[in-house]
C-alpha cells in the first residue's frame, strides 16, 4: 500500500481533531500499516510533549516527517529534524521529546514469535 503526501497530510488533519490530541498528553496517532510481526504508526506530537520510557521488543526505526524531536537514550540524545531516520535495536528504553509540533513514522519489527497484538 502507497502513502501519498496528501494523504498523509489528511491523516494529520485527522489527528488534529482526536481526543488524545486535546488532552494533556498532546499525541494523537495512527496504523498506517498492521501484521503479526510488523506495524507502521503516523505519530503526531504536539510541542513540548514526551513519550516517556518507551520501549519495544522489536526493532524500531522512526522517520520524522515534520519539525523537531529529541529521542533521549540511555547515553545520548538524539536530535532529529524533517526527513531523517533513526533505527534502535530489541528492548533499548528511549523518551521522545517533540521539541516543535512533529510527526513521524515509528515502525516495529517483531522477531518471528515475539509479535504484540
Amino acid at each position: 500500500r502507497c502513502v501519498r503526501h496528501a494523504e498523509r497530510q489528511h491523516y494529520l488533519q485527522e489527528l488534529r481533531q482526536q481526543d488524545s490530541w486535546q488532552r494533556e498528553t498532546g499525541r494523537s496517532s495512527k496504523t498506517l500499516a498492521k501484521y503479526p510481526d510488523f506495524r507502521i504508526i503516523l505519530v503526531l506530537m504536539k510541542i513540548r510533549t514526551q513519550m516517556n520510557e518507551h520501549r519495544a521488543e522489536g526493532r524500531i526505526s522512526i522517520h520524522h516527517l515534520l519539525g523537531a524531536i529529541r529521542i533521549h537514550l540511555p547515553d545520548q540524545k538524539i536530535d532529529l529534524s524533517a526527513g531523517q531516520l533513526l533505527v534502535m535495536d530489541c528492548g533499548v528504553l528511549h523518551n521522545i521529546e517533540a521539541v516543535e509540533e512533529s510527526a513521524f513514522l515509528l515502525t516495529i519489527a517483531w522477531p518471528k514469535g515475539l509479535s504484540e497484538s
